[in-house]
């Protein structure tokens, strides 16, 4: 599904769903909910993040991407939220059990890669640090922006590239274990929330190559900072991984 951008005034104008996304970087949290409308074929119409615009902050409430807007619904910004909307809109193919405890056994799971403290988040704070440090990462002005949006701590910063490197190995793991079962998913053996998590979030770590991700040089080079302790624990087995999903259920190039 080609992804349709408006402004911010026609999409007010709208029915349906629309959808706040940041523009000129792979934000896995946008680029999951990207992906989870298109395996569903959910229609629904783009707007990039403008910070300065106060018709955007007026209409979703906040400054921030993604953020699902249906009909005259709530505002929705939590990647769970606007996980279970496209379920409800659109229930088939289902990305997470029906089994009430096998559901919240999933969520959980996809909290530990989009939630507080997870590999997305923690990862960011990792390339804030880089870059309040002059070693890579954001560059200054958006890696200071970034620490107070997002709960940069100094005195803890020394733990979250440890704590990247945790949750990889956790990830390749599971990755590991699930093909030794013959599962070439992340849970379970058909595709699932947690795989499109799973794809989208390696690009923090491995941006696809500019044909298929156009970015920013700057932003790239951010992107692709990797101590050796993060690259070590890059296994193969999850850009295998984030490949495959994307060759057979995602879309290229990516939409920024």
């Amino acid at each position: 599904m080609t992804v349709e951008y408006v402004s911010v005034e026609d999409a007010i104008a709208r029915d349906g769903l629309r959808m706040v996304v940041v523009g000129g970087i792979p934000s896995p949290w946008g680029e999951a909910a990207k992906g989870i409308l298109h395996i569903k074929r959910i229609p629904w119409v783009a707007v990039r993040l403008a910070y300065d615009s106060e018709a955007l902050k007026q209409w979703t409430g906040q400054r921030n991407g993604p953020v699902a807007m249906y009909n005259d619904e709530p505002p929705r910004s939590h990647w769970a939220e606007i996980l279970e909307l496209a379920e409800r809109l659109s229930p088939q193919p289902a990305l997470l059990p029906v089994d009430a405890v096998e559901r919240a056994a999933m969520l959980e799971l996809a909290g530990e890669l989009c939630g507080p403290g997870g590999l997305g988040w923690t990862r960011r704070l990792q390339l804030v640090h880089a870059g309040l440090q002059g070693a890579g990462g954001f560059a200054a002005p958006a890696a200071k922006y970034l620490a107070k949006r997002y709960g940069y701590e100094a005195d803890a910063a020394a733990g979250y590239g440890p704590r990247v490197v945790e949750q990889l190995g956790v990830l390749s793991a599971r990755l590991k274990a699930q093909r030794a079962a013959g599962s070439a998913y992340a849970a379970g053996d058909a595709l699932s929330a947690i795989d499109v998590y799973c794809a989208t979030f390696m690009g923090l770590f491995r941006p696809f190559p500019q044909g298929q991700c156009a970015m920013d040089p700057t932003t790239r080079t951010a992107l692709e900072t990797l101590d050796a302790p993060t690259a070590a624990a890059l296994d193969p087995i999850l850009l295998e991984h984030r490949d495959r999903i994307y060759a057979q259920h995602l879309e290229l190039p990516l939409s920024l």
